[in-house]
């Protein structure tokens, strides 16, 4: 199907209920990409959903409708915020900039929403300052339990925000990165926000831009834990609509180019809206952002990605030459499921985590292996699949080129490097 394809009837838009007729890119079939599979699930079918984006001509939410219920997807997770120590050091670098931006002490409450491992609370509490994660996934909920971060393991909206308020929790700081691309009520957890928030509270959450998603190719950040994909002024809209100003804007290098936006109480008049807010706002709509014509040409770059990776792995299979996955990131399954690159082309992946290890990616069903395999079999090519920690990993691997061995990256164009 390409991008062209004609959409669903009956689809709406999630933000604001109007009707989904433009389609922005069709990925076809794909398995949920944080479904690792066992050895022992290697005899069993697995169940594929369709991966098309579409663009709301009203609001521009770019989004994916609901293939299924975030319970099935985020109560036993795969990922754990703590094995990329790029990523701790941004959160370090984060609290210290909050606490001193807030005047964050012993008598301040920060909630982080989607708390994963407890690893970004830990950096306030080290500080003296109380906190409270919420997180539905039982798994990584219990490690940051188990390290001393108080933990709710619950689906954060309206109900869930009203409960910890009665129970005296209002948050001076409140927190989400990487969560709200990941709500399909994205309203019910928009109002609960409002309510957890105190009156002079501040808010932050870092998203993926789609700007940069759109600019970088970046399709792969496209799966169906992610529901929605986010340009500042939409959420603008959305946040609006809720009660609440963005104030300010940052634009961070994380996951291929984030946005950490700052919002508080509309009611609040403490804090103006930045410039940065309305350059950013007025950047997009030069880049497009409000043209339904500049989305559906998305899908061509897209399709060339594809091809031009496909010859690379082919050719370096016709030469001889071995291939293997660094990471087993949810982006690298949408990229190899979509590609349809199996252990013909790529024979294994390794990755930090040992909840990964053992078990085969979805779809593909690629092996992943601890990073160690790479030295025993020193393979000739090394395709990174976290593409944003390309300079990490390649420090972390450097002694890959002591055979001769490259590195490949796919995104936002194929590199031998």
């Amino acid at each position: 199907m390409s991008a062209t394809a004609p959409p669903v009837a009956g689809l709406a838009c999630r933000f604001c209920s109007a009707p989904l007729e433009t389609v922005f890119v069709d990925l076809g079939m794909s398995p949920l990409a944080n479904a690792y599979l066992p050895p022992t699930a290697l005899g069993r079918g697995e169940t594929f959903y369709p991966l098309c984006v579409y663009l709301c001509d009203f609001c521009f939410l770019a989004q994916l409708p609901e293939a299924q219920k975030p319970e099935e997807i985020f109560s036993d997770y795969a990922y754990f915020s703590s094995f990329s120590e790029s990523w701790l050091r941004h959160a370090q670098t984060y609290a210290g900039a909050m606490t001193e931006r807030l005047g964050l002490g012993g008598d301040s409450l920060v909630v982080e929403i989607a708390s994963n491992d407890g690893y970004l609370l830990r950096y306030f509490q080290e500080r003296g300052i109380p906190v409270q994660g919420v997180d539905p996934a039982a798994n990584v909920a219990a490690q940051a339990i188990a390290d001393g971060i108080p933990t709710r393991v619950e689906f954060f909206g309206e109900a869930v925000a009203r409960r910890m308020v009665a129970e005296g929790q209002r948050a001076d700081l409140l927190l989400g990165n990487n969560v709200l691309a990941h709500v399909p009520d994205i309203n019910d957890f928009v109002t609960g926000l409002a309510v957890l928030l105190a009156g002079e509270g501040t808010l932050t959450m870092e998203f993926p831009h789609l700007l940069q998603l759109m600019e970088g190719g970046q399709f792969d950040t496209i799966y169906h834990e992610h529901y929605s994909y986010l340009s500042l002024g939409t959420v603008r809209q959305l946040f609006a609509h809720h009660g609440l100003r963005v104030f300010d804007v940052e634009e961070l290098p994380t996951h291929g180019g984030s946005l950490r936006i700052f919002a508080r109480h509309l009611g609040d008049p403490k804090r103006p809206v930045s410039a940065a807010v309305d350059a950013l706002t007025a950047r997009e709509e030069r880049a497009g952002l409000r043209d339904p014509a500049v989305y559906q040409a998305f899908g061509a770059r897209v399709h060339r990605i594809k091809r031009d990776l496909l010859r690379f792995l082919i050719q370096a299979k016709e030469e001889g030459k071995t291939v293997v996955g660094y990471g087993a990131p949810a982006k690298g399954n949408t990229l190899l499921n979509y590609c349809g690159i199996r252990g013909d082309l790529m024979e294994y992946t390794v990755d930090r985590s040992p909840h990964k290890q053992g078990h085969f990616l979805p779809g593909v069903r690629i092996p992943i292996h601890a990073p160690e395999r790479i030295a025993e079999t020193r393979p000739d090519y090394i395709l990174i699949l976290p593409w944003n920690l390309r300079d990490e990993i390649a420090g972390q691997m450097a002694a890959v080129r002591d055979w001769g061995g490259r590195f490949v990256v796919a995104i936002p164009e194929v590199e031998v490097f």
